[in-house]
């Protein structure tokens, strides 16, 4: 080894001290290294078919986090990694992302007050990051990525001596993590059944790892994500020209640090802030998340509303939208939330209701049955906490009530729940379209006990099974059934039922098996955006004819993964 090599290697191994500055480049390495295996960890799907959406949960997940910090220009590390788990928690996605915000927020509990720390305060910190994310699970299970960052963290704190340097300390963490990673599928069967490692574990692992090759010295690789998983932005609309006049103002979107050095965070007056905003525009959303101010307004004057709110801290993100263009455009999606934001205008009425849907037909019979607010989202696209928190602040009621309609979506809305400090906010646990559709129209809404009206909405749901029809993405062998790639397989709940190599056999033997339970009699088939209507005729018929005294409806859902989902009741 070359003697600058050698001293290079040396004061690597020589670091004693995590600080925040060095924390940042670690998190970034950490993002970029998860971001070039996304896709092989949305693979790591129990089920063989096409909604494995971890790896881009926990992506955008961290991806929030870095976006929070990248200006961020202070070696302090209470406060780099404040900003960055705040970041995570808002941008938290799916379970997997919910769990890693959690561990990220936990961690930064146990640096408060730390400008640097050695190994053993990181240890520590890392342990109320593990107990955290535990917490933040209803029922947690082993052999996920709780155990991965248990089993890890454990380990490394074990193994810390007088020697200790916080890169002997990250080679002990990620060595175990692999191990623990790899002994998942003996602790959960599914998983070995598969023939798979659990991909929130796999997630935080390729985190982890980055965070380490950082330390070490090497230049993390970013290979990106494949296009087809990131938003493209919009084309420029020019039809705002030279000659046109200024009609609606500027829908003015921001995330306000505030910042000591120019106000009191703690006594910061939200309400101060909106007879403001009330002055110099309309369709006002404010609202204050620890020390974050989340502010919408449409304003002719958009200068005036920055410089104002300068004065109490600076911007983390901004958007300023001429609403002109936006008119022109019926498919505008600024000017169908416009109109949810105006009827948020006036006193509260009792109650509110959101729901994540996904598909044209879906959201319409949601809106329908009276849902205030409709949160895009389902399988494989999971919104995030800060997309609840904005669908809620529209929501004009004392009494807002969630419907998920995913359990991979249950914790994010929760989560925002917690958050929320505007209303009381009730997250019902349906896990699919059906369970909420159910529910919403068996609730009572004159009833003044909001309490009763979920748990009346949770004995409703009780009564739905459901049903999903897919296709297979790879061979497997799951509860004794032999799959085939390309084969239709049939799920109930969370279980592989059937697997046939025709599509319009798989759905009818499928909703065969909901049928012959006796207590259902009630059968709604959500039909996806691929099906056809020869096909959706062909079940019809063959529904009908076998079950004449059940009551089968279709309905054109539009939902994306899924050709049909069953809900039988």
């Amino acid at each position: 080894m070359a003697k600058n090599e050698k001293k290079k290697a040396s004061k690597q191994t020589g670091i004693k001290y995590l600080g925040g500055l060095l924390l940042s480049k670690m998190a970034m390495g950490g993002a970029a290294l998860l971001r070039s295996n996304a896709d092989e960890v949305n693979k790591l799907n129990v089920f063989p078919v096409p909604d494995g959406d971890t790896g881009d949960n926990m992506r955008m997940t961290i991806e929030s986090g870095i976006a929070a910090i990248e200006n961020l220009d202070t070696d302090d590390l209470a406060e780099v990694m404040r900003v960055l788990s705040h970041g995570m928690l808002l941008g938290a996605r799916g379970n997997s992302g919910v769990i890693l915000s959690q561990f990220f927020a936990g961690t930064a509990k146990g640096f408060e007050g730390v400008d640097k720390a050695d190994p053993t305060v990181l240890g520590a910190a890392l342990e109320l990051g593990v107990k955290q994310a535990y917490t933040s699970v209803m029922t947690p299970t082993e052999g996920t990525i709780l155990t991965v960052a248990r089993e890890s963290v454990e380990y490394a704190v074990k193994s810390i001596t007088p020697k200790s340097t916080i890169r002997s300390f990250f080679a002990d963490l990620v060595g175990e993590m692999h191990a623990s990673l790899d002994r998942t599928p003996e602790i959960l069967a599914v998983l070995k059944e598969a023939g798979v490692v659990d991909s929130g574990g796999a997630g935080l692992f390729y985190i982890m790892d980055g965070f380490n090759r950082v330390l070490n010295g090497e230049e993390v690789a970013d290979n990106g994500v494949a296009s087809s998983t990131l938003a493209k932005p919009s084309a420029l609309n020019t039809s705002f020209g030279p000659d046109s006049k200024m009609v609606f103002g500027y829908c003015t979107e921001f995330l306000l640090q505030l910042q000591r050095a120019k106000t009191n965070i703690d006594k910061f007056d939200v309400e101060k802030l909106k007879k403001f905003l009330a002055g110099v525009g309309d369709s006002i959303v404010a609202f204050k998340t620890d020390s974050i101010v989340k502010v919408h307004v449409h304003t002719f004057t958009p200068e005036k509303v920055l410089a104002h709110c300068r004065e109490f801290g600076e911007f983390i993100t901004l958007k300023i939208e001429n609403m002109s263009v936006q008119h022109t455009s019926s498919l505008n999606e600024e000017e169908s939330s416009e109109k949810n934001e105006k009827s948020s205008s006036g006193p509260a009425k009792k109650y509110g209701i959101v729901a994540v849907c996904n598909g044209q037909g879906i959201e319409e019979l949601y809106h329908e049955l009276g849902t205030d607010e409709v949160v895009q989202g389902g399988q494989t696209q999971n919104p995030s906490t800060n997309d609840f928190l904005d669908a809620f602040s529209r929501v004009n009621a004392e009494h807002i009530f969630v419907f998920p309609n995913n359990g991979n979506i249950f914790m994010a809305a929760q989560q925002a729940a917690e958050i929320y400090k505007d209303a009381l906010v009730h997250v019902l646990p349906s896990k699919n379209i059906g369970t909420g559709y159910v529910a919403i129209s068996s609730a009572d809404f004159e009833n003044p006990d909001a309490d009763a009206i979920v748990e009346e909405m949770k004995n409703a749901m009780k009564r739905v099974t459901a049903g999903y029809v897919s296709p297979s993405i790879r061979d497997a062998e799951i509860n004794g059934i032999h799959i085939n790639k390309g084969d239709t397989i049939g799920i109930i709940e969370k279980e592989i039922v059937i697997s046939e190599p025709y599509r319009t056999t798989a759905a009818f033997r499928l909703a065969e098996k909901l049928l012959d339970d006796p207590n259902k009699f009630m059968l709604s088939v959500f039909c996806g955006k691929d099906s056809n209507e020869e096909e959706q005729a062909e079940l019809n018929a063959c529904l009908c004819e076998s079950f004449p005294s059940a009551e089968i409806y279709f309905i054109n859902g539009g939902q994306d993964i899924y050709p049909y989902i069953f809900v039988a009741e």
